[in-house]
């Protein structure tokens, strides 16, 4: 029952990883890829070592794994500002919704 619950986990997280990658090709302003990659994109690391936390089942590697998902929610917020500034502050074109 434990393989069914980790395989279900990898593969959520694997789902919004490809969602996460459309979005990032598909979408049509620095901003909004930027909303795209850092949202789905931390989610999917997120439920991906969750489901690799649960298959070693050991403490080192389960707190490795907690510590690498609270680095990355820490980072991607202010990753995503800064990029997001830089891409305002250059003048990149936004969409405005009439193309």
């Amino acid at each position: 029952m434990m393989d069914y619950a980790i395989s279900g986990l990898v593969l959520l997280g694997s789902f919004f990883a490809v969602i996460a990658a459309l979005g990032v090709v598909r979408l049509p302003d620095v901003l909004v890829r930027m909303h795209a990659s850092t949202k789905a994109g931390t989610l999917s690391a997120g439920l991906v070592m969750l489901g690799a936390a649960m298959w070693f089942w050991d403490l080192s590697v389960t707190f490795l794994l907690i510590a690498l998902v609270l680095f990355l929610l820490l980072t991607a917020p202010v990753a995503a500002h800064m990029i997001g500034r830089a891409a305002v502050r250059t003048g990149v074109k936004m969409w405005t919704g009439k193309e």
